[in-house]
């Protein structure tokens, strides 16, 4: 299946994208996409406790069920004052 990955700030640091559509195995979850990205980049393991991910512009836990077409955002802690 297909989704649409989006990353932000330091995500799409260490990924090297901001999006992309990509191909993933039927019955994939969330926290899949945590792991893609750490294969990808061992460094992003640092980060992957703190980022929130968003499907189809909804937070989700990390056991939520994706599906073919969803938007899937990487969302690092943001702060600021």
């Amino acid at each position: 299946m297909k989704i649409t990955l989006r990353l932000f700030s330091v995500a799409r640091d260490l990924a090297g994208f901001r999006e992309q559509t990509m191909e993933i195995p039927a019955g994939s979850r969330a926290a899949n996409i945590l792991e893609i990205l750490q294969d990808r980049n061992p460094k992003f393991a640092e980060w992957q406790h703190a980022v929130r991910i968003a499907v189809n512009q909804e937070y989700v836990s990390n056991d939520h069920p994706l599906h073919d077409g969803d938007d899937v955002a990487v969302i690092p802690p943001v702060s600021g004052g």
